[in-house]
């Protein structure tokens, strides 16, 4: 498998790279000290990427910020000396394992095995995926309206007309770019309807069509005169549906 490692501390890369190097399943690629410089190269080489070794703790962000960054991110091992985020990084489907600093080779070679495992087991579902025939299609992301009901009347919206949907207790506000409309829905049900090209839940209570930011400031977009907040969880997937220079 090939394989990348991200940690900032140089020793902690030069003992990886040592334990990679015994073992003939493994082939070293790259090494970073930054996950940014990791995301760059991962942009234009993470179909030849097949394993990450992962620390958590980097300047600027986080291995967890780096992995909800990265569009569907290789297997994972997450290598750490905080015993505190193990909880968490299970969480995520692409990490297979969890290793403690100082490591050991036994530990090492056992992580290893389970990314082996891993692969496999995504390659025999691709298998069989591509023997069966799909019957049922989903519905294509090409609708422009929806219709809601307000005083037992069905008033068309536009989708691309909408600047965002904020949740308000059991009802909803849909502002669009001439009017506003609070619904008796949930943003879960809205958020099915809207097509994932243009629209992002940035918040728990916010959904908002990334086209119509004007601007972006710390945790925050703003959209017309609206100020809405972005979750830190959110965060890393709006930057990188931004179409940035």
């Amino acid at each position: 498998m090939n394989c990348i490692i991200i940690d900032d501390e140089g020793m902690a890369r030069a003992i990886i790279a040592q334990m990679i190097a015994k073992d003939p399943s493994l082939t070293l690629i790259e090494e970073f000290s930054s996950a940014i410089d990791a995301i760059k190269y991962l942009n234009g080489n993470s179909e030849n990427i097949d394993l990450i070794f992962l620390d958590i703790h980097m300047p600027g962000f986080t291995g967890f910020d780096f992995i909800q960054t990265i569009k569907n991110p290789p297997a994972v091992i997450l290598i750490t000396s905080d015993k505190n985020f193990a909880i968490e990084a299970f969480e995520y489907d692409c990490i297979v394992d969890y290793l403690v600093k100082p490591l050991t080779e036994e530990r090492f070679l056992k992580a290893v095995r389970k990314a082996h495992n891993k692969k496999q087991e995504a390659a025999t579902a691709t298998s069989t995926t591509a023997a069966t025939t799909v019957q049922n299609e989903p519905p294509s992301d090409t609708a422009n309206e929806f219709y809601v009901n307000i005083d037992r009347r069905l008033i068309k919206i536009d989708i691309p007309s909408i600047n965002l949907v904020q949740a308000k207790g059991d009802y909803i506000q849909i502002k669009t770019e001439t009017k506003n409309y609070t619904v008796h829905s949930t943003l879960k049900k809205i958020e099915d309807k809207l097509p994932t090209s243009l629209f992002l839940k940035v918040h728990r209570t916010y959904i908002i069509n990334i086209k119509k930011i004007i601007d972006i400031e710390d945790n925050s977009v703003l959209i017309d005169k609206d100020v809405i907040p972005v979750s830190r969880a959110n965060r890393p997937e709006l930057m990188k549906r931004l179409n940035m220079l």
